[in-house]
């Protein structure tokens, strides 16, 4: 899908439909839309009167053939209380309005910004919304409506001299939307076309396009490392496991810039292992490599913007079966720490290899951790799909994360992660134990167990299990796999 800039008056455009936004208020024919509304000789501000223009969040108005107006359609979409708008908002319109358009089979169409709205930041958040949007999981369908597409998307308010810096922004947003997309298509693989080794081979394919460092550990070399934890989840399979690696070395490194290391829980399917789990739903564990995907993505994102700041992203990947060679509960591992765990419940494997990961990346000189993870339900009992739990060790490094989610319009909330619970872990005939012993806080102890191999290195760690996939098409996204947290991760980044 093209999507450029247009500096044409909003009336001579020839385009299936013109869309803008409203604003819920007591007159809502104000600014470009009175501008709108003269061009259509007042048939807006009747709408309006009339009750069927209500500018409520979300809410279309759709006119066809409007007077006055080039454009076939005229597309009105409400965007709630002026006070509460925001890049957000406007990401979510952009995105609602694709895909109530597309559904209508429209080829293409432009937006025009409201007054004060053509910011460079405005032109960035539409190519998100719009692009995102456009993602559908429908790709082993044999009979897709192929003719259901958006072509080209203008966006249009800017000024000649605005135009120039808006583009760069635009470009920026295409290559985080499209980095987005490209996470969610990894999401949205079924477990049969997408083993570890698969995965494996997409990021590499993916990082040698993109100019990054990129190595990958197979079974022997994890095993040389003594990364017990990733082995032991990965015994039960016949599939054997990988840990990708893949290195951002930035052209002039930022002088006192850390190293950032992001490590992405890659489960290619959980069955839950021994402790198995119920056949009801077990389908969606494809997801469970979300949080692998996404660092993945993030990588690809930086590899094209570029920031002053290395990062070393590592994903150990596996399958979690009941094979005959299964770890069992009871069992003690080893991981790469040289720490001992005992596994008492072998569904909670995803911290195991997590262990193995955040270990490796230290190893591998990362001053600052993040780890994303389809984690926990109990992250799902405690936020539902609306946050992203967050935990940090370090709350300067925490606080700067929360500021990149709130920038960028990802909702997310800080859990707590005191020493207390570290009691809840404790192992009584090895170090740790990989859950708590029914003593509740399931998301906390989770992230306190990957906490123990962190050491004194800061640490952020993302539960995303309840935000990795949609259940419902949301009006501006596709039912399916979401790419949550990738850009927060992207502007935290950019942001040194």
């Amino acid at each position: 899908m093209q999507i450029t800039l247009e500096t044409k008056p909003f009336a001579s455009l020839e385009t299936d439909a013109l869309v803008s936004y409203v604003f819920e208020e007591t007159d809502p024919i104000q600014g470009r839309i009175a501008e709108v509304d003269r061009s259509a000789g007042g048939l807006l501000r009747k709408l309006a009167k009339s009750g069927e223009l209500t500018a409520k969040t979300l809410e279309f108005t759709l006119v066809h053939s409007p007077s006055g107006l080039q454009a076939a359609r005229l597309l009105l979409v409400g965007a709630g209380k002026r006070e509460q708008f925001n890049s957000a908002t406007l990401r979510k319109v952009a995105g609602a309005a694709l895909r109530y358009l597309k559904s209508r089979s429209v080829k293409n169409f432009a937006l025009l910004v409201r007054e004060g709205g053509a910011t460079e930041e405005s032109a960035q958040v539409i190519a998100e919304g719009a692009l995102v949007a456009d993602f559908e999981s429908d790709k082993y369908k044999t009979d897709k409506k192929n003719d259901k597409k958006i072509d080209f998307v203008s966006i249009v308010g800017y000024s000649d001299t605005e135009r120039a810096a808006a583009e760069k922004s635009l470009s920026k947003g295409r290559i985080i939307a499209e980095s987005q997309n490209f996470t969610r298509d990894l999401v949205n693989e079924p477990s049969n076309k997408l083993t570890p080794r698969i995965l494996a081979e997409k990021a590499g394919a993916m990082a040698k396009s993109a100019g990054l460092s990129v190595e990958i550990l197979d079974e022997r070399k994890i095993a040389d490392l003594k990364m017990g934890a990733l082995l032991s989840v990965a015994q039960g399979s016949i599939e054997p496991p990988r840990m990708i690696v893949i290195t951002y070395n930035p052209p002039s490194a930022k002088p006192g810039a850390p190293v950032i290391g992001l490590v992405g829980k890659a489960v290619t399917f959980d069955t839950g292992g021994i402790s198995i789990k119920p056949a009801d739903g077990m389908e969606k564990m494809k997801y469970d490599m979300a949080g692998g995907a996404t660092m993945i993505g993030v990588m690809r994102a930086l590899a094209a913007l570029k920031p002053n700041v290395k990062v070393i992203c590592v994903v150990p990947s596996t399958e979690n079966m009941p094979g005959g060679h299964a770890q069992k509960p009871g069992d003690i591992q080893t991981a790469m720490s040289g720490k001992t765990i005992e596994v008492l419940n072998t569904d909670a494997e995803g911290r195991l290899i997590l262990a193995d990961g955040v270990h490796y990346a230290k190893q591998l000189g990362a001053t600052h951790l993040i780890d994303a993870a389809t984690l926990t339900g109990a992250i799902v009992v405690a936020l539902a799909g609306i946050n992203v739990g967050v935990f940090g060790s370090d709350q300067p490094f925490t606080d700067k994360f929360l500021a990149s989610a709130k920038a960028t319009g990802e909702k997310m909330w800080q859990m707590p992660i005191d020493e207390d619970y570290r009691e809840f872990i404790k192992g009584t005939v090895a170090d740790i134990q990989n859950i708590s012993s029914g003593k509740g806080g399931g998301a906390i102890t989770g992230a306190m167990f990957i906490k123990e191999f962190t050491g004194d290195t800061p640490w952020i760690h993302l539960d995303i299990a309840g935000t990795a996939w949609n259940d419902d098409a949301k009006p501006w996204l596709a039912k399916g796999p979401t790419g949550v947290a990738l850009r927060t991760l992207v502007n935290l980044v950019m942001s040194y």
